[in-house]
């Protein structure tokens, strides 16, 4: 199993916004996640807005691949798009550059 950290930057006048999103994710968004590979998936939010999130799958490009082929992800991504800071026109998924692991206790 690939584990995989990403960092984004959430707008701090979107904080509570995007917590509240993420509180009440659209089931068919949740049922698309696992069905195309995302494990133990979980996003952290610091009040400055740095957003750290963590998933678990067997291949990440796979996983990403499968969810860039659903409707429902396209729907999310536009949404979303405007919380975050410095895409550079990409869509959120797509920002999702995995950080190298240095130390695991397991």
């Amino acid at each position: 199993m690939q584990r995989v950290c990403f960092l984004l930057k959430v707008r701090q006048d979107r904080l509570a916004e995007y917590r509240e999103r993420h509180a009440a994710v659209w089931p068919e968004m949740l049922a698309a996640l696992s069905a195309t590979g995302w494990h133990n998936y979980s996003l952290f939010l610091r009040d400055d807005g740095l957003l750290v999130g963590y998933l678990e799958t067997e291949d990440f490009e796979a996983a990403r691949a499968g969810m860039e082929a659903t409707e429902v992800n396209a729907r999310w991504q536009k949404d979303m798009a405007p919380f975050f800071e410095a895409l550079d026109g990409i869509r959120p998924d797509e920002a999702m550059t995995p950080l190298t692991e240095v130390f695991h206790l397991a």
